[in-house]
Order: C-alpha cells, then structure tokens, then sequence
C-alpha cells in the first residue's frame, strides 16, 4: 500500500510499505482523512525525539472498516469510523481506574521514540485496536472526523477545568487546539470568553467562533484588560494552550483570586513560574494530557454544530502532495490552520 513516509529527518517520500497485520483484536480502517498536527512537524525535523525514522506519522485520522480480527463482532465491514491517537494497555493500575489517557504502557499511533514505533496514518490503511474505535455518523464528513481526536483534547481540558454557567474564561493562545477550547468552554457553560494570541489572523477566527473579546498580547497587558472586564477580578479559569513561558504567565496573572488555571500546551519542557503569585492568590494548576474516553462527546459536539471545525481546515492534499506541505509547513505558514491529507486522493 501507498503511505507518506519519514526516511529521515525533513524528508518525506511517497511509497509503498507492508500491510499493516491485523491481530485478532484490531480493525483495518481505510484512511479517509488525516489531519497534519504540529506535533508531526516537530516530528519531521527531529526536534521532539519521538519520531525516529523511518516511520508513517499521522494520528488525526478517520475512514472506513475494510477488514476485522477473529475476536471483533460487533464492526461490519464499511462501517465509518475514527480511533483515538492513544493506545492504552487496559491493564495497569491507571488503565483500571479509568484513566487511560495515563496508562504506564501507552503507544501514541505515528510516533517512534526508541521504546516502541507506532507507524500511524498517513497511509492508505491502518490497523488498530477495536477498543480504540468510534462509529461516525452519515452526516459528519471524514475531514471533519479526522479532527475528532484534537477537539477531543481541547474537550478533556474543559472537563477537567471546573468551569461553572457564568464564568468568564481566558484562552490563552488561538491556534488550532486554542480555537477548540474555546468552543468548549462556551459548551461547558462560560458566559464570557476572552481569546488572547499575538496573530491578528487567528484572533479573527477566534472572534467568527464565538470569542466575545480578541486581546493581542503584543499590543495590551492582557491581564490588565481582563481585569476591566471583570469589574476588576480577573477571570474565573484560564487554560493556556501554548505551552511557554510568557504565556502561562499570562494566564496565571489574568485569573482572580482562587481562580483555575488548566495547562493544555507543551512547547516547552520547563518554563519559569511565578510562585509568588500562585501561592498568596491560591491559584489551582491543573495539567492536562490528552483525551480520556471522551470521543462519543466530542462527536456528538461536533454533529450537533456546537464544535464547527469547518473553519480551521485551511487545506485538503493527497498523499503525494504530503512532502511539499512539510516542507511548507515546516517552513512556517501563517496562514495555514489545519491541513487535512486524503489518501485516497
């Protein structure tokens, strides 16, 4: 079969590769739809170390049932559907207590990092655990499912955010997760929502899905607007979806007192903290990773229109159109949000 494959670093090359076997378990899905994530760029230059070459990265994916294990019964054959990024073991202590998304075993589809290689979905098929598998309704398009696993992150971070029906919440970054978020926050219950990024581009998007302000932290003191408009408190939660710095620091001093501030983003390995500030105020950290069982909720979400992830899809390539886009993308495109590959293309 065809597949978009990393040789090594920052080359792609379109060609044939095995079939992927099928164990008893496992559902072989036709990829129909796979969305780039920026965590596949930072694969493509080598930059994270968990993407050794060579390997088939993608992990945004949706399609159709082609084959299934001796042991599934309850997928047909043309069946549509997506799967979680995440493959947890179902057997270690967090796996038992619900918590898969921390599972001591966990293999991320598309990732290789010396441990274990996962090769993923920038390929005419994929096999994965059925446990990790979602029937898709007629109604939503296979690139809009592709992007069931990203909203599923931003969902996770709301639900583990105690959002209460009134809040005022901060987003702090508007890319592609960050817009997500936003939209859940709204869904969770948040009366007011104040989106913050340096793009004047991706703040507009952000204002068109619902962002009742737009900060641009090079041009204000964003805690200090957020204040004024919240009569002088500061905002009841904060979810920072960069992962850096300067901007969970943004969000920590743009919450009230006893405020919550929920960590999505991770650009960087260590920031700096303002302590002082966390501490005397009573400020909540919550770090937040991944999904957790949350797929049929975001689905629904996003059926129902309440998540539109319409407008972040800014591309729709083939396969053999993957290694310019890399390159593209790598080389740093403003004006790119989402690029969805079609193998089928």
């Amino acid at each position: 079969m065809k597949a978009l494959l990393l040789t090594e670093y920052k080359t792609m090359v379109v060609t044939d590769v095995e079939e992927p076997a099928v164990g008893p378990d496992d559902v072989l899905v036709q990829v129909e739809a796979c969305g780039i994530c920026g965590s596949d760029i930072h694969g493509y230059d080598g930059s994270t170390g968990r993407r050794i070459p060579p390997l088939v990265m993608g992990h945004e994916a949706a399609g159709i049932v082609v084959s299934v294990g001796e042991r599934v019964t309850d997928l047909e054959i043309g069946t549509r559907v997506t799967f979680d990024s995440m493959v947890s073991c179902g057997e270690c202590e967090f796996c038992r207590k619900g918590d898969g998304n921390l599972c001591d075993n966990r293999m991320v589809l598309g990732v290789s990092c010396g441990e274990y290689r996962r090769h993923g979905a920038f390929a005419e098929r994929i096999s994965v655990p059925r446990r990790i598998v979602y029937r898709l309704p007629e109604s939503l398009p296979f690139e809009h499912a592709a992007l069931v696993e990203a909203v599923s992150v931003a969902v996770h971070a709301v639900n583990v955010t105690p959002i209460q029906l009134g809040d005022t919440a901060v987003i702090v970054g508007s890319g592609m997760i960050g817009l997500l978020t936003l939209q859940a926050a709204r869904a969770a219950g948040a009366s007011q929502i104040i989106a913050v990024d340096v793009n004047h581009k991706r703040l507009q998007v952000a204002k068109e899905l619902g962002a009742d302000h737009c900060l641009n932290a090079q041009e204000v003191s964003v805690p200090d607007v957020i204040r004024k408009l919240t009569e002088g408190r500061g905002s009841d939660v904060a979810l920072e979806v960069v992962g850096a710095t300067g901007t969970i620091q943004t969000a920590i001093e743009s919450v009230r007192k006893g405020g919550n501030v929920t960590l999505v983003g991770n650009v960087s390995p260590t920031i700096e903290l303002p302590l002082q500030s966390v501490v005397t105020r009573e400020i909540s950290l919550k770090g937040t990773c991944g999904c957790n069982g949350e797929y049929p909720q975001c689905i629904d979400l996003m059926n129902r229109g309440i998540i539109n992830v319409a407008p972040l899809i800014t591309a729709e390539i083939s396969l053999d159109e993957g290694p310019t886009w890399f390159e593209r993308l790598h080389a740093g495109d403003p004006d790119q949000m989402k690029v969805v590959v079609k193998p089928r293309a």
